[in-house]
């Protein structure tokens, strides 16, 4: 039987999830991993060929055509997998920390690309600025709403938030997200030491 292929960057924090996914409902031997060079301005051949968004991560599927977006991945090998991480007496709360912690992802990725991609003479501060707001209004709804819930039974909410936090000390480490957020900071020192998170920590 054909492996399914993850068409994968070490360093992207939404590949993180599929991969923290794939350990947690023991598949990762299922996966053939492709390692791709792809920016915003440039896209790989391989991302481009999956999905044509040209986004990754990107599940190449040898039964069926390739599927894209981590939320839609992660749905697919979790279902695949029979397990239980999308719980159906939880599952809007789920849903709705997972798209709580993948807004962050999205604005902390636009904030490095804004950095990174931008000649520095031009790079808008305000717009940085901004972006952190948002990442900022997110934690603080962690920190205060939502305990209760990452201190519960593992699921793919909690799995969604592992990852935007570990991002956040990976790429922007000087903003110092702890301060203020004890709470979600505890929680988060815990989650790291996941073995499906200790294996999946990000690279360039």
């Amino acid at each position: 039987m054909s492996k399914l292929q993850l068409i994968h960057s070490p360093a992207s924090p939404f590949v993180r999830k599929v991969r923290v996914t794939l350990a947690e409902t023991n598949q990762t031997d299922d996966v053939e991993l492709t390692r791709v060079h792809t920016t915003a301005l440039k896209t790989a051949d391989e991302a481009a060929a999956a999905n044509p968004l040209g986004k990754i991560p990107a599940l190449v599927r040898p039964d069926g055509p390739a599927i894209y977006d981590s939320r839609v991945i992660c749905r697919y090998l979790v279902t695949r997998a029979g397990a239980d991480l999308y719980p159906e007496d939880r599952l809007w709360d789920v849903l709705t920390l997972e798209a709580t912690a993948d807004g962050v992802l999205e604005a902390a990725v636009l904030m490095v690309y804004e950095k990174r991609l931008r000649p520095a003479e031009i790079v808008f501060d305000d717009w940085l600025n901004a972006q952190w707001g948002k990442v900022e209004g997110a934690l603080d709804a962690l920190n205060e709403r939502w305990m209760s819930h990452l201190f519960g039974p593992l699921d793919m909410g909690q799995i969604a938030v592992g990852c935007a936090l570990g991002y956040l000390d990976f790429r922007h480490d000087d903003r110092n997200w702890r301060k203020g957020r004890d709470g979600l900071a505890g929680w988060y020192a815990e989650f790291a030491k996941r073995e499906s998170m200790l294996a999946t920590a990000p690279s360039d």
